[in-house]
């Protein structure tokens, strides 16, 4: 399933998301910082779903939210879609 998440009090403005049987193969941040975001999706990919999720749930950066607690908010509104 591909979907993008349009992000919400970071500087990143849309998540285009791929996932496969639970896991998830690729996390593409649009707009913000450019390393950070490469970083993040690279140690994620290829990891389950709800590893992410547990990992990355609650990662504040300005704010109470960040560009990975919005990877984890977007995962998790993805498994209620479902």
């Amino acid at each position: 399933m591909k979907f993008s998440y349009k992000t919400d009090g970071t500087c990143s403005k849309r998540i285009d998301i791929e996932v496969e049987a639970g896991v998830l193969v690729s996390a593409d941040f649009i707009g913000g910082c450019s390393g950070n975001s490469q970083g993040v999706a690279a140690l994620v990919k290829e990891m389950p779903v709800t590893e992410v999720v547990r990992r990355l749930k609650g990662i504040a950066c300005q704010g109470d939210t960040s560009c990975p607690d919005q990877l984890a908010r977007a995962l998790e509104a993805s498994a209620q879609m479902e």
